[in-house]
Order: structure tokens, then sequence, then C-alpha cells
């Protein structure tokens, strides 16, 4: 499976490398915040995974090709090794790099996921899948239509917002998705999977749990420890799976008091 070349932005310069990697249906732009924040102190590098954002559209998606195409970037941009931050998908694709090529990865960090296989118990993916292939963006003529017809699947206004963020206006009029949305649910069954195990990674691990979220459960502590000896576990108080976005504050002092170590 060949790798592919990652569209990303660059915050910051001087410091230590950082490759934030986000999560499914999201975009290198979910982490601008913590991005300026991090890039006080790191020279940050948030990409844009294959099939999101304004990377490339291809046929394939499973972690093994998803960090492949991180060590590409690493490559393309001579990055010997650096600390790599991954939410939810975005976490597993840190893991998958970490336990191919830790030589790689200097201190990971992985927000709300753990290293393991998730069932169909998480019906919310399938009920989003359903929403966004009943729209017709292309008969769309605001966004506000497209919100009210998501409605019918998804409830929660603010997950609405960060999905339609993946619609862009057309020249001929109507909208497109940004996304490469009949891979993303074809390959969903890939993206429930856990990490392929070449590890383990001996380097220093921070998990990241919000404690409403059900991501990383206490029986989910003996796989985290056999592939990341090293790792802890934090939790924030009062968040579910979009912790970062929740409580950024908290999240990013977690974060960068574990860089700083």
């Amino acid at each position: 499976m060949s790798s592919v070349a990652l569209n990303f932005k660059k915050y910051g310069s001087g410091g230590e490398p950082l490759i934030i990697i986000h999560g499914l249906f999201g975009s290198h732009s979910n982490w601008a915040w913590h991005c300026r924040k991090f890039a006080e102190h790191y020279t940050v590098y948030a990409l844009d995974m294959r099939n999101h954002g304004a990377s490339p559209h291809v046929p394939s998606m499973d972690y093994a090709a998803m960090a492949e195409d991180v060590v590409r970037f690493m490559s393309e941009h001579e990055l010997d090794h650096a600390h790599v931050l991954g939410h939810s998908m975005g976490g597993k694709v840190a893991m998958q790099l970490a336990l191919s090529k830790p030589s790689l990865v200097d201190r990971l960090i992985v927000a709300d996921v753990a290293p393991v296989q998730y069932g169909g118990e998480r019906g919310e993916h399938d009920e989003i899948f359903k929403g966004l292939c009943a729209l017709k963006p292309e008969t769309l003529e605001t966004r506000n239509q497209a919100d009210q017809q998501l409605a019918e699947w998804v409830e929660d206004e603010i997950v609405r917002q960060f999905l339609l963020s993946n619609l862009v206006r057309r020249e001929a009029g109507g909208f497109e998705w940004r996304i490469n949305l009949p891979v993303l649910k074809e390959s969903y069954p890939a993206l429930r999977d856990k990490p392929s195990v070449a590890g383990p990674f001996e380097g220093p691990v921070l998990f990241i749990r919000g404690d409403l979220s059900d991501y990383i459960k206490p029986e989910h502590k003996d796989a985290i420890l056999t592939l990341f000896p090293k790792a802890t576990v934090k939790t924030i108080m009062q968040t579910g799976h979009w912790l970062h976005a929740e409580k950024p504050e908290t999240f990013h002092r977690l974060a960068a008091d574990f860089l700083g170590d």
C-alpha cells in the first residue's frame, strides 16, 4: 500500500517538533487553538490525514497505511524524531507509528482512545454515516439546510457543526464533501480495529481520557501497559470524547506538563 503526501499547517519554529493528528471526520483546523499554544515552545505540524481535509483521496484506509503517511511526512520534512499527539482515530495512528517505528517518536500523547478493537456497541458513528450519506450536498443552498436535515440523525448541534465543517461550496452551486465519505464508510470496520502490534513502545506515553467517555475503560489497562509499559493515564472530569475542545486549557496543561518533563 503506497503512502500519500499529507496536507499540513506549520506553527512556530525553533522548538522541538510536535506532530498533531486529528480524529475521524476532522482536519488540522480542529486543533488550531492548541497548535498556537504549543507553538510558543514547539515547532508544531498539524496534519490532515488521508481522505480528510485537503489531503489526497485514496481508496484504502487503515492504521498501517496512515502511519506510513506520517513516516513519509517526517522524511519529507527531515524530521528524524518528534513528539506525537493524536485524538481518537489520530490516537490510534499515533500508537501505530510508535509501535512500528519507535525511533521516530519521542513522547506520545493519546487522547481518549485505547489500543483495542471497538465493537459495534458504539452506534453514534453508524447514525452519523447514515445522516451524512443521506444528504445530497450538491442540492443544498445553505449550511442551515444541511444542519436541519442532519438533525434527524445527529441530535447534538456541536457535533453537527463539526461534521458540516466538511462541506465546501462548489463553483457550480451547491456543496460537496471535503472528506472522502464513501471510503470512510467502507473503511470504518478497519478504523474500529486496534493498532497492529509491533511494539512494545518503551518511550514515555500519556493517555488522557474524559471521565464521561467510555473509550478508555478500566479493563483496557492491561492492553495499554502491555504495549506501552511506561504509560500513565490522566482523566479530565466532566468531559466526554471531545475533551480537548470541551476543556482546552486543562487538556493543554496536562499535555504541556508531560512534554516538558
